[in-house]
């Protein structure tokens, strides 16, 4: 997947182009799509465009994630704010958002172009809701409506696409997009455990960092839930997460209680709603490959 080929983009354009799509990533959102379009039977030249679309739609967001959150460092690696000026790192962002676009085009959908422009309104509407609402709110109604628009969104999108342009019957597209949607929740649940229990070389930034800037999370959510009157817990929902030291006793007040097992417990039962949903379907080694896949998701480290 390379954005650069055409040869009129500006040189430190393709430099930066080629930092970000080399720089790792799991990419798991086009390895689902990949596999559902296969177990429908779709052709692979419009999966791979779309798995292309897709990684590179995810990419755009976290160029502007970054910048948002001031992050310096992604997976160890400087992210590009920490090179560039704000303005060319957006544009940077809005080119990604561009060649995604095309990507997507190139199936020749008009259903899949209009998913795709849907998904990444609920992205952009996600990230001004974190923006401006977000810090410091102890609510799970937000918690799973910030999870579901930074993440299983994407997922949701990858697999009911991929369904899309095979010859899946519409119940079975549903099918798919349910599968895509408890994936892609259970995926940010694990990293939102792993925030709290993760090793901090593997995970790539401070542990705790989210609820350090006033996110609060799932771990954080059944700790503040069983733990009303803790006083650091009343700090943040007063605004006070800008309290370091307060918040990193909070950190390990929640790493030493049941919370972050009762997170991934619930990570746990999303993947088993995925899991229920494949079961309908045929046994094959598309559907083996998208059971491995789900139990992966619980199950790294990273």
């Amino acid at each position: 997947m390379r954005a650069q080929a055409d040869e009129r983009n500006h040189p430190d354009l393709s430099a930066a182009l080629d930092h970000l799509l080399s720089s790792g990533g799991k990419r798991v959102r086009p390895a689902l799509g990949l596999l559902v379009g296969r177990m429908f039977g779709a052709p692979m030249e419009k999966l791979v465009s779309l798995g292309a679309a897709v990684e590179m739609l995810h990419t755009a967001t976290l160029v502007h994630d970054d910048l948002i959150d001031g992050s310096l460092l992604r997976r160890g690696t400087p992210t590009l704010n920490a090179r560039w000026s704000p303005a060319a790192t957006v544009l940077t962002g809005d080119f990604l958002f561009a060649r995604a676009a095309k990507l997507a085009a190139e199936a020749d959908h008009l259903p899949l172009m209009k998913l795709f422009a849907e998904t990444l309104a609920v992205i952009v509407n996600g990230e001004l809701t974190q923006l401006f609402s977000a810090r410091g709110l102890v609510s799970r109604e937000n918690y799973y409506q910030r999870i579901y628009a930074k993440t299983a969104s994407l997922f949701e999108m990858s697999t009911r696409a991929a369904a899309m342009v095979s010859l899946a019957s519409e119940e079975e597209i549903e099918s798919m997009r349910v599968f895509g949607y408890e994936t892609g929740m259970a995926f940010q649940i694990m990293d939102d455990v792993l925030d709290f229990s993760g090793d901090q070389v593997a995970v790539g930034k401070p542990l705790g960092s989210d609820l350090l800037q006033g996110l609060v999370t799932l771990p954080a959510l059944y700790y503040a839930e069983s733990h009303p009157n803790d006083d650091d817990v009343r700090l943040l929902k007063d605004g006070g997460w800008g309290n370091r030291e307060r918040m990193e006793r909070l950190v390990e007040s929640i790493r030493n209680s049941d919370a972050v097992s009762l997170a991934l417990r619930e990570a746990r039962q999303r993947v088993d709603g995925a899991l229920s949903v494949l079961g309908q379907f045929p046994v094959s080694g598309e559907r083996s490959a998208l059971s491995e896949l789900a139990g992966y998701i619980i199950d790294r480290n990273s």
